[in-house]
């Protein structure tokens, strides 16, 4: 992998009100820089939110992001998370052709390795639920193409710093 091709994550604290994913995705399309992945969600402070975005860069691309991230209003505190450092999940729904029970038998054993979980079971589909790395769950859905993919959805990253460190906003 070069290094235009490394991914970044990015944690902001922003203001959780109406207009301000727009704000964050308008910059990055002004700045001509590509959002891998986005994710939002309050935090445990009334009137925050966190969003997590990935960014596909050089050093050079994520810091121009982190600037101009901090230049926005609405945004209180942003941070990068270091690969090392940092603990990284995903969620996937996929929902896989099955169209005889041992093809039904082989998705449920290889979900149960996964430790996934079936969600919906339909005469000839069968839904499954994986958590963890996106490398995990690009794995998952290598596995199950012989089967046929029939539909697919991805969270993106969210993601924390381990232990102590947080991006939180100092009191």
């Amino acid at each position: 992998m070069t290094e235009s091709d490394q991914i970044h994550i990015i944690a902001a604290i922003v203001e959780h009100k109406p207009g301000v994913l727009y704000r964050v995705s308008n910059m990055f399309r002004r700045r001509g820089f590509n959002i891998e992945s986005i994710t939002v969600g309050p935090t445990e402070e009334d009137g925050l939110a966190r969003m997590t975005l990935t960014v596909k860069g050089d050093e050079y691309l994520v810091e121009q992001v982190v600037k101009q991230l901090r230049k926005l209003i609405d945004v209180v505190k942003v941070s990068r998370l270091l690969s090392g450092e940092t603990v990284v999940r995903e969620m996937a729904l996929i929902k896989i052709r099955t169209v005889d029970a041992k093809a039904r038998t082989d998705v449920v054993n290889y979900v149960e390795i996964f430790r996934g979980r079936i969600v919906d079971v339909a005469h000839e589909s069968m839904t499954a639920e994986i958590t963890g790395t996106p490398d995990k769950i690009d794995a998952f859905i290598e596995l199950m193409r012989p089967f046929g993919i029939l539909e697919d959805a991805r969270t993106g990253i969210t993601a924390l710093s381990r232990g102590l460190k947080s991006v939180k906003v100092e009191a």
